[in-house]
Protein backbone atom coordinates (compact mmCIF):
# COMPACT_ATOMS: atom_id res chain seq x y z
CA UNK A 1 0.00 0.00 0.00
CA UNK A 2 2.86 2.36 0.88
CA UNK A 3 4.54 1.63 -2.46
CA UNK A 4 1.29 2.37 -4.29
CA UNK A 5 0.95 5.71 -2.52
CA UNK A 6 4.57 6.54 -3.29
CA UNK A 7 4.16 5.75 -6.98
CA UNK A 8 1.02 7.88 -7.11
CA UNK A 9 2.95 10.99 -6.09
CA UNK A 10 3.91 13.44 -8.82
CA UNK A 11 7.44 13.73 -7.43
CA UNK A 12 7.98 9.98 -7.79
CA UNK A 13 6.75 9.96 -11.38
CA UNK A 14 9.01 12.88 -12.27
CA UNK A 15 12.01 11.23 -10.58
CA UNK A 16 11.43 7.96 -12.46
CA UNK A 17 10.96 9.83 -15.74
CA UNK A 18 14.17 11.76 -15.11
CA UNK A 19 16.08 8.57 -14.36
CA UNK A 20 14.73 6.85 -17.48
CA UNK A 21 15.52 9.86 -19.66
CA UNK A 22 19.09 10.00 -18.35
CA UNK A 23 19.62 6.31 -19.11
CA UNK A 24 18.25 6.67 -22.65
CA UNK A 25 20.26 9.79 -23.46
CA UNK A 26 23.41 8.30 -21.94
CA UNK A 27 22.97 5.19 -24.08
CA UNK A 28 22.49 7.25 -27.26
CA UNK A 29 25.33 9.66 -26.53
CA UNK A 30 27.88 8.72 -23.81
CA UNK A 31 28.99 12.38 -23.67
CA UNK A 32 25.97 12.84 -21.41
CA UNK A 33 27.81 11.11 -18.54
CA UNK A 34 30.92 13.29 -18.68
CA UNK A 35 31.74 15.60 -15.78
CA UNK A 36 31.70 18.59 -18.11
CA UNK A 37 28.12 17.89 -19.18
CA UNK A 38 26.89 17.37 -15.61
CA UNK A 39 28.58 20.56 -14.45
CA UNK A 40 26.88 22.36 -17.33
CA UNK A 41 23.54 20.86 -16.27
CA UNK A 42 24.07 22.07 -12.70
CA UNK A 43 24.97 25.53 -13.98
CA UNK A 44 21.86 25.67 -16.17
CA UNK A 45 19.65 24.42 -13.36
CA UNK A 46 20.87 27.01 -10.85
CA UNK A 47 19.21 30.13 -12.25
CA UNK A 48 16.16 28.22 -13.48
CA UNK A 49 15.84 26.52 -10.10
CA UNK A 50 15.92 29.80 -8.15
CA UNK A 51 13.29 31.26 -10.47
CA UNK A 52 11.19 28.10 -10.12
CA UNK A 53 11.16 28.24 -6.32
CA UNK A 54 9.75 31.75 -6.52
CA UNK A 55 7.17 30.66 -9.09
CA UNK A 56 6.29 27.67 -6.88
CA UNK A 57 5.33 29.91 -3.96
CA UNK A 58 3.23 32.10 -6.24
CA UNK A 59 1.44 29.10 -7.78
CA UNK A 60 0.75 27.55 -4.38
CA UNK A 61 -0.91 30.82 -3.34
CA UNK A 62 -3.18 30.64 -6.39
CA UNK A 63 -1.39 33.32 -8.41
CA UNK A 64 0.71 33.47 -11.56
CA UNK A 65 3.78 35.71 -11.90
CA UNK A 66 5.38 36.34 -15.29
CA UNK A 67 7.37 39.43 -14.31
CA UNK A 68 10.21 37.67 -12.47
CA UNK A 69 12.49 37.56 -15.53
CA UNK A 70 12.01 41.29 -16.11
CA UNK A 71 12.85 41.92 -12.45
CA UNK A 72 15.94 39.72 -12.78
CA UNK A 73 17.39 41.47 -15.82
CA UNK A 74 16.47 44.90 -14.40
CA UNK A 75 18.29 44.16 -11.13
CA UNK A 76 21.30 42.58 -12.83
CA UNK A 77 21.81 45.28 -15.45
CA UNK A 78 21.15 48.22 -13.10
CA UNK A 79 23.51 46.83 -10.44
CA UNK A 80 26.26 46.33 -13.01
CA UNK A 81 25.85 49.88 -14.35
CA UNK A 82 25.88 51.40 -10.85
CA UNK A 83 28.98 49.57 -9.64
CA UNK A 84 30.80 50.01 -12.95
CA UNK A 85 30.20 53.77 -12.84
CA UNK A 86 31.31 53.80 -9.19
CA UNK A 87 34.51 51.97 -10.24
CA UNK A 88 33.87 49.32 -7.61
CA UNK A 89 36.66 46.75 -7.39
CA UNK A 90 35.48 44.69 -4.42
CA UNK A 91 33.87 41.29 -4.14
CA UNK A 92 30.62 39.92 -5.52
CA UNK A 93 28.71 40.26 -2.25
CA UNK A 94 27.80 43.91 -2.93
CA UNK A 95 26.39 42.96 -6.35
CA UNK A 96 24.06 40.47 -4.69
CA UNK A 97 22.97 42.91 -1.97
CA UNK A 98 22.10 45.69 -4.42
CA UNK A 99 20.41 43.31 -6.89
CA UNK A 100 18.35 41.75 -4.08
CA UNK A 101 17.24 45.20 -2.85
CA UNK A 102 16.25 46.25 -6.37
CA UNK A 103 14.35 42.98 -6.78
CA UNK A 104 12.66 43.58 -3.43
CA UNK A 105 11.51 47.03 -4.52
CA UNK A 106 10.10 45.78 -7.82
CA UNK A 107 8.44 42.83 -6.11
CA UNK A 108 6.73 45.21 -3.69
CA UNK A 109 5.25 47.06 -6.66
CA UNK A 110 3.59 43.81 -7.73
CA UNK A 111 2.48 43.20 -4.15
CA UNK A 112 0.94 46.66 -3.88
CA UNK A 113 -1.36 46.24 -6.87
CA UNK A 114 -2.24 42.63 -6.08
CA UNK A 115 -2.82 42.95 -2.33
CA UNK A 116 -4.25 46.48 -2.22
CA UNK A 117 -6.58 46.37 -5.21
CA UNK A 118 -7.11 42.58 -5.49
CA UNK A 119 -6.25 42.65 -9.17
CA UNK A 120 -5.63 39.38 -11.08
CA UNK A 121 -2.01 38.36 -10.60
CA UNK A 122 -1.46 37.47 -14.26
CA UNK A 123 -2.72 40.87 -15.46
CA UNK A 124 -0.65 42.78 -12.90
CA UNK A 125 2.59 40.92 -13.62
CA UNK A 126 2.09 41.14 -17.39
CA UNK A 127 1.77 44.89 -16.97
CA UNK A 128 4.73 45.30 -14.64
CA UNK A 129 6.85 43.06 -16.86
CA UNK A 130 6.39 45.56 -19.69
CA UNK A 131 6.89 48.51 -17.35
CA UNK A 132 10.13 47.21 -15.84
CA UNK A 133 11.53 46.17 -19.19
CA UNK A 134 10.58 49.44 -20.88
CA UNK A 135 12.07 51.54 -18.08
CA UNK A 136 15.28 49.52 -18.21
CA UNK A 137 15.75 49.81 -21.97
CA UNK A 138 14.82 53.47 -22.39
CA UNK A 139 16.05 55.02 -19.13
CA UNK A 140 18.94 52.95 -17.78
CA UNK A 141 20.37 51.54 -21.00
CA UNK A 142 20.36 48.70 -23.50
CA UNK A 143 23.99 48.30 -24.55
CA UNK A 144 25.77 45.05 -23.77
CA UNK A 145 28.31 45.64 -21.00
CA UNK A 146 31.29 43.34 -21.47
CA UNK A 147 33.77 45.48 -19.51
CA UNK A 148 32.31 44.36 -16.20
CA UNK A 149 33.73 45.16 -12.72
CA UNK A 150 36.53 42.83 -11.50
CA UNK A 151 34.42 41.21 -8.78
CA UNK A 152 31.80 40.16 -11.30
CA UNK A 153 34.45 38.82 -13.68
CA UNK A 154 36.14 36.84 -10.91
CA UNK A 155 32.83 35.31 -9.88
CA UNK A 156 32.57 33.48 -13.20
CA UNK A 157 35.59 31.41 -12.10
CA UNK A 158 34.44 30.75 -8.52
CA UNK A 159 34.35 26.94 -8.63
CA UNK A 160 33.70 24.66 -5.67
CA UNK A 161 36.09 22.14 -7.20
CA UNK A 162 37.53 21.23 -10.58
CA UNK A 163 38.35 18.01 -12.42
CA UNK A 164 40.43 17.28 -15.50
CA UNK A 165 38.89 15.09 -18.20
CA UNK A 166 40.57 12.58 -20.52
CA UNK A 167 41.47 15.32 -23.00
CA UNK A 168 43.23 17.40 -20.36
CA UNK A 169 40.43 19.98 -20.17
CA UNK A 170 39.74 21.30 -16.67
CA UNK A 171 36.08 21.79 -15.75
CA UNK A 172 34.48 22.74 -12.46
CA UNK A 173 31.28 22.86 -10.44
CA UNK A 174 30.40 26.52 -9.93
CA UNK A 175 29.74 27.82 -6.44
CA UNK A 176 26.44 29.35 -7.64
CA UNK A 177 24.79 26.00 -6.89
CA UNK A 178 25.14 26.87 -3.20
CA UNK A 179 22.65 29.69 -3.75
CA UNK A 180 20.13 27.20 -5.11
CA UNK A 181 20.69 24.80 -2.21
CA UNK A 182 20.34 27.55 0.41
CA UNK A 183 17.20 29.04 -1.19
CA UNK A 184 15.63 25.60 -1.61
CA UNK A 185 16.20 24.80 2.08
CA UNK A 186 14.80 28.18 3.13
CA UNK A 187 11.68 27.74 0.99
CA UNK A 188 11.20 24.17 2.24
CA UNK A 189 11.32 25.31 5.87
CA UNK A 190 8.93 28.22 5.24
CA UNK A 191 6.36 26.11 3.42
CA UNK A 192 6.51 23.08 5.70
CA UNK A 193 7.17 24.38 9.20
CA UNK A 194 5.82 27.93 9.51
CA UNK A 195 2.41 29.55 9.85
CA UNK A 196 3.36 31.72 6.89
CA UNK A 197 3.73 28.60 4.77
CA UNK A 198 0.37 27.31 5.93
CA UNK A 199 -1.13 30.66 5.03
CA UNK A 200 0.31 30.41 1.51
CA UNK A 201 -1.25 26.97 1.00
CA UNK A 202 -4.53 28.12 2.55
CA UNK A 203 -4.65 31.17 0.28
CA UNK A 204 -4.24 28.93 -2.77
CA UNK A 205 -6.95 26.58 -1.58
CA UNK A 206 -9.55 29.25 -0.87
CA UNK A 207 -9.05 32.92 -0.07
CA UNK A 208 -12.31 33.10 1.88
CA UNK A 209 -11.47 30.00 3.93
CA UNK A 210 -7.99 31.38 4.64
CA UNK A 211 -9.48 34.64 5.89
CA UNK A 212 -11.94 32.78 8.13
CA UNK A 213 -9.04 30.73 9.51
CA UNK A 214 -7.39 33.97 10.63
CA UNK A 215 -4.60 34.31 8.06
CA UNK A 216 -3.61 37.86 7.11
CA UNK A 217 -4.00 37.70 3.34
CA UNK A 218 -2.45 41.10 2.65
CA UNK A 219 0.73 40.34 4.60
CA UNK A 220 0.97 36.91 3.01
CA UNK A 221 0.73 38.33 -0.52
CA UNK A 222 3.22 41.10 0.26
CA UNK A 223 5.70 38.48 1.46
CA UNK A 224 5.14 36.27 -1.58
CA UNK A 225 5.84 38.90 -4.22
CA UNK A 226 8.60 40.60 -2.24
CA UNK A 227 10.30 37.22 -1.80
CA UNK A 228 9.96 36.45 -5.49
CA UNK A 229 11.50 39.84 -6.27
CA UNK A 230 14.51 39.13 -4.06
CA UNK A 231 15.00 35.69 -5.62
CA UNK A 232 14.74 37.19 -9.10
CA UNK A 233 17.35 39.83 -8.25
CA UNK A 234 19.78 37.22 -6.94
CA UNK A 235 19.16 34.88 -9.89
CA UNK A 236 19.68 37.72 -12.35
CA UNK A 237 22.99 38.63 -10.76
CA UNK A 238 24.14 35.01 -10.86
CA UNK A 239 23.20 34.87 -14.55
CA UNK A 240 25.22 38.00 -15.33
CA UNK A 241 28.23 36.75 -13.37
CA UNK A 242 28.23 33.33 -15.01
CA UNK A 243 28.03 34.87 -18.49
CA UNK A 244 30.62 37.61 -17.75
CA UNK A 245 28.43 40.37 -19.19
CA UNK A 246 25.32 42.44 -18.58
CA UNK A 247 22.83 42.33 -21.44
CA UNK A 248 19.46 44.04 -21.03
CA UNK A 249 18.01 41.68 -23.65
CA UNK A 250 18.82 38.52 -21.68
CA UNK A 251 16.62 36.32 -19.46
CA UNK A 252 13.22 37.74 -20.48
CA UNK A 253 11.39 35.03 -22.42
CA UNK A 254 12.34 32.16 -20.10
CA UNK A 255 9.08 32.36 -18.15
CA UNK A 256 7.49 29.36 -19.88
CA UNK A 257 10.48 27.12 -19.16
CA UNK A 258 10.33 27.97 -15.46
CA UNK A 259 6.55 27.62 -15.18
CA UNK A 260 6.71 24.33 -17.10
CA UNK A 261 9.32 22.95 -14.71
CA UNK A 262 7.29 24.01 -11.67
CA UNK A 263 4.02 22.55 -12.99
CA UNK A 264 5.79 19.36 -14.04
CA UNK A 265 7.08 19.06 -10.48
CA UNK A 266 3.55 18.86 -9.13
CA UNK A 267 2.54 22.48 -8.51
CA UNK A 268 -1.04 23.26 -9.46
CA UNK A 269 -1.86 26.30 -11.57
CA UNK A 270 -5.14 26.42 -9.64
CA UNK A 271 -3.25 26.84 -6.37
CA UNK A 272 -2.97 25.00 -3.06
CA UNK A 273 -0.50 22.32 -4.14
CA UNK A 274 3.22 22.03 -4.80
CA UNK A 275 6.54 21.15 -3.16
CA UNK A 276 10.15 22.30 -3.29
CA UNK A 277 11.45 18.79 -3.99
CA UNK A 278 9.01 18.28 -6.84
CA UNK A 279 9.94 21.66 -8.30
CA UNK A 280 13.66 20.88 -8.26
CA UNK A 281 12.98 17.53 -9.94
CA UNK A 282 10.88 19.34 -12.55
CA UNK A 283 13.71 21.80 -13.17
CA UNK A 284 16.20 18.99 -13.65
CA UNK A 285 13.86 17.20 -16.04
CA UNK A 286 13.38 20.30 -18.19
CA UNK A 287 17.12 21.07 -18.15
CA UNK A 288 18.00 17.48 -19.08
CA UNK A 289 15.41 17.52 -21.88
CA UNK A 290 16.92 20.70 -23.33
CA UNK A 291 20.40 19.24 -22.99
CA UNK A 292 19.34 16.00 -24.67
CA UNK A 293 18.02 17.87 -27.71
CA UNK A 294 21.43 19.48 -28.12
CA UNK A 295 23.32 16.21 -27.67
CA UNK A 296 21.10 14.46 -30.21
CA UNK A 297 21.45 17.28 -32.74
CA UNK A 298 17.78 18.31 -32.66
CA UNK A 299 17.21 21.99 -33.61
CA UNK A 300 16.77 24.36 -30.65
CA UNK A 301 13.44 25.55 -32.06
CA UNK A 302 11.93 22.21 -31.05
CA UNK A 303 12.59 23.11 -27.42
CA UNK A 304 9.56 25.42 -27.55
CA UNK A 305 7.43 22.48 -28.67
CA UNK A 306 8.75 20.33 -25.82
CA UNK A 307 8.14 23.05 -23.22
CA UNK A 308 4.58 23.58 -24.46
CA UNK A 309 3.90 19.85 -24.30
CA UNK A 310 5.29 19.73 -20.76
CA UNK A 311 2.88 22.44 -19.61
CA UNK A 312 -0.10 20.63 -21.15
CA UNK A 313 0.89 17.22 -19.76
CA UNK A 314 1.86 18.61 -16.36
CA UNK A 315 -1.52 20.32 -16.06
CA UNK A 316 -3.59 17.49 -17.54
CA UNK A 317 -2.25 14.63 -15.41
CA UNK A 318 -3.19 16.14 -12.01
CA UNK A 319 -6.56 17.22 -13.44
CA UNK A 320 -7.29 13.67 -14.62
CA UNK A 321 -6.34 12.30 -11.20
CA UNK A 322 -8.70 14.74 -9.50
CA UNK A 323 -11.50 13.78 -11.89
CA UNK A 324 -10.88 10.09 -11.21
CA UNK A 325 -11.03 10.64 -7.43
CA UNK A 326 -14.29 12.57 -7.81
CA UNK A 327 -15.82 9.73 -9.84
CA UNK A 328 -14.76 7.19 -7.22
CA UNK A 329 -16.32 9.25 -4.44
CA UNK A 330 -19.57 9.48 -6.42
CA UNK A 331 -19.60 5.70 -6.86
CA UNK A 332 -19.01 5.16 -3.15
CA UNK A 333 -21.88 7.41 -2.02
CA UNK A 334 -24.71 5.00 -3.02
CA UNK A 335 -23.05 2.25 -0.98
CA UNK A 336 -22.87 4.54 2.05
CA UNK A 337 -26.53 5.45 1.68
CA UNK A 338 -27.73 1.82 1.40
CA UNK A 339 -29.77 0.39 4.36
CA UNK A 340 -27.78 -1.49 7.00
CA UNK A 341 -29.81 -4.69 6.59
CA UNK A 342 -29.19 -4.82 2.86
CA UNK A 343 -30.84 -3.41 -0.22
CA UNK A 344 -34.61 -3.05 -0.39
Amino acid sequence: MQVKKLLAKQETLVALTLLGLCLVIGFINPVFWTARNWFDLARSATVTGIFAIGVLIVLISGGIDVSFTAIAVFAMYTTTVLLKDAQYTGGMWLFFVIAALIGLGLGLINAFFIARFRLPTLIVTLGTQSMFRGFLLFVIGSKIIRDIPPGMADYSKAFLFTVTDDRGVTVGLHSAVLWLVAIAILAFVILRYTMLGRGIYALGGSREAAERAGFNITRTQVFIYAFVGVLAGVAGMIYGGLNRQANAQDIVGQELDVIAATVLGGASIMGGRGSVIGTLLGVMLVVVMSNSLVLMGIPATWQRVVVGAIIIIGTAVPALRTLRRQRRSVNVEPELLAPVGGRT
